[in-house]
C-alpha cells in the first residue's frame, strides 16, 4: 500500500474515524499499531515476522540496558546492525558462506529485502542510546509505536527517540492542526505526483543502456532533472508523512530546507535529509569524536561517516563512491567555509550556491545508477561529445514546467509568508496545486527512497 493509493487514502480516513472515537481515547496507541502493521503488511505479511522480532529483540535489550547494564545497549546496537547487514547486504558479505545448496542456505538467501529496514533499524538504535540515557521507561507497546508508526515507517523522517516518547499522550480531534496538515499533504502529493512523476519519464533515460542514446547536452538536462526529481519525489514523500502525522497527533520532523540555495556541501546536508544527517552526526560522527582530535582525525571522521551513509542506502559501489565523494568535498572545503561566507558580494555567494549545486548533482549520477561502471560511463558521457538525436520522451518545455515548483521554491517564494495580501492568496495557490496534481499527475512511479 504506498501513499499515492486510493486505498491508502480510504485506509486512512477509517483508521483516522475509530482513532479520535471518544471510547477509544485510551486505546489510541493500540489503534495505531494496529494500522501501522496492516500498513506495512499490506501485500506481503510475510515480511511482519521479521519487523517482530525486531522490535521485541530491540525492547528487550532496551529493558535489559535500562536494569543491569549498558552493555546491553551495545548488544542491541549489534544486534539491528546484524539484521540490516544481512538482509541488505547478503549477496555482498553473506553468500558464499551460506550458498551450500542446503534447504536453509537457499531458504536465507532468498528471503525478501524488508521495505524500510533501515530506517527501523535507524530508530531502534536511537531508541536503545537515547532512552537508558534519559532514564525513561517505555512499554512495549510505547516502542512499537516508535518503530512502526506507519507516516514514517518506509522511508522516514527518521524520529530520534527524544522526540518522539513525550508526544505518545491521549490525542483529541479538537487539538488537530487541519489547515497544516493539508497544507503539508497537498504539497507532498504535488511534488510527488505532478513534479516528481513526470520527471521520472524523462530521466528513464539515465538507466542504462537508454543513455547511450542521448546526446552530450541531453545527458547534462538530465542530470538537473534528476536533481529536481530525487528532490521532489523524497520531500513529496516527507511532506505526506508530515501532513499525515500532524492528523494523528504527532509532529514529525522536517526533512528539507531548500538544499539546493546551499553554499557548501556542509549546509548542503544541514538541508538535505535533515533527519539523517542528524542520526549521522548524533550517532556516528560524535561517537567517532567528532571534531575533537584535530583537523587530521575530523576529515577521516568525515569521510567515513558520509562513505557509511552511502553505503546505507545500499550495497553497490555506486552509493559507496556517492557517500565517500561528499565526505572528501565536506573535508576539502572545511578549512575555508568561514572565510567564504564572510565574502559580502551577492553574485559570489550566488556562484558558490551554483557551483555546490551542480557538483551535488553530477554526484547523483552515482545514486541514480548503483551499477559503478554504469555510473562511470555515464559521468564521461558529459565530457565527450555526442551528436545523437533527442529520444522522444525528452522536451524541454515540459522539463521546464515540471522542474519549475522546486526551483521557485528554493529561490523566489519564501518558506512561511508573513505579509497579509500573501496569505489572503494561499487558499487559491493550494487549490492550485491540487488542481494540477489531479489533471496532470505523471505516470505512477514508486517513491525513491523505498528501494532503501
Amino acid at each position: 500500500m504506498v501513499f499515492t493509493s486510493w486505498s491508502f487514502a480510504a485506509f486512512v480516513a477509517a483508521v483516522f474515524v475509530i482513532y479520535y472515537l471518544p471510547f477509544v481515547r485510551r486505546l489510541q496507541v493500540y489503534v495505531l499499531i494496529a494500522a501501522s502493521l496492516f500498513f506495512y503488511g499490506y501485500g506481503q505479511p510475510e515480511l511482519l515476522p521479521l519487523l517482530m522480532i525486531a522490535v521485541v529483540g530491540t525492547w528487550s535489550f532496551l529493558v535489559l540496558a535500562m536494569n543491569r547494564s549498558r552493555t546491553w545497549t551495545a548488544i542491541g546496537i549489534v544486534f539491528n546492525l546484524s539484521l540490516l547487514a544481512f538482509f541488505k547486504y547478503k549477496f555482498l558479505f553473506f553468500a558464499p558462506p551460506i550458498a551450500t545448496g542446503s534447504a536453509v542456505g537457499d531458504f536465507l538467501l532468498n528471503l525478501p529485502l524488508p521495505i524500510g529496514i533501515s530506517f527501523f533499524v535507524f530508530h531502534n538504535i536511537s531508541l536503545l542510546v537515547d532512552l537508558p540515557k534519559l532514564g525513561q521507561p517505555a512499554t512495549v507497546w510505547e516502542i512499537f509505536l516508535y518503530v512502526i508508526f506507519f507516516p514514517q515507517l518506509v522511508s522516514g523522517p527518521i524520529t530520534q527517540a527524544r522526540n518522539f516518547f513525550p508526544q505518545i499522550v491521549p490525542k483529541e480531534i479538537s487539538k488537530v492542526p487541519f489547515a497544516e496538515a493539508a497544507q503539508w499533504l497537498v504539497l507532498g502529493y504535488f511534488f510527488k505526483l505532478y513534479c516528481a512523476n513526470n520527471l521520472n519519464e524523462m530521466t528513464s533515460y539515465m538507466s542504462h543502456p537508454l543513455f547511450e542514446t542521448v546526446k552530450t547536452s541531453d545527458k547534462w538536462l538530465l542530470l538537473f532533472l534528476y536533481s529536481f526529481q530525487i528532490y521532489a519525489d523524497f520531500f513529496g514523500y516527507s511532506s505526506i508523512a508530515l501532513g499525515l502525522g500532524l492528523l494523528f497527533g504527532y509532529r514529525l520532523p522536517e526533512n528539507f530546507n531548500r538544499p539546493y540555495i546551499s553554499r557548501s556541501i556542509a549546509e548542503f546536508w544541514r538541508r538535505w535529509h535533515i533527519s539523517l544527517s542528524s542520526w549521522l552526526r548524533n550517532y556516528l560522527y560524535i561517537p567517532l569524536g567528532g571534531s575533537r582530535h584535530g583537523p587530521a582525525r575530523t576529515y577521516f571522521n568525515l569521510i567515513a561517516v558520509m562513505g557509511l551513509g552511502g553505503l546505507w542506502h545500499g550495497a553497490a559501489m555506486s552509493y559507496l563512491v556517492w557517500g565517500l565523494m561528499h565526505g572528501v568535498l565536506l573535508a576539502i572545503e572545511r578549512p575555508f567555509v568561514d572565510r567564504l561566507d564572510g565574502v559580502k558580494s551577492a553574485a559570489f555567494q550566488a556562484f558558490r550556491a551554483l557551483t555546490i549545486f551542480v557538483a551535488v548533482s553530477m554526484l547523483w549520477i552515482f545514486f541514480k545508477l548503483p551499477e559503478f561502471g554504469h555510473a562511470a560511463s555515464y559521468f564521461a558521457g558529459l565530457f565527450t561529445e555526442n551528436h545523437i538525436a533527442n529520444p522522444p520522451k525528452i522536451y524541454r518545455s515540459l522539463a521546464l514546467a515540471y522542474s519549475l515548483p522546486v526551483i521557485l521554491q528554493h529561490v523566489i517564494l519564501p518558506r512561511k509568508p508573513q505579509r497579509a495580501w500573501v496569505r489572503a492568496l494561499e487558499p487559491f495557490a493550494y487549490g492550485a496545486l491540487v488542481a494540477l496534481t489531479y489533471g496532470e499527475a505523471g505516470p505512477d512511479a514508486a517513491f525513491i527512497y523505498f528501494q532503501f
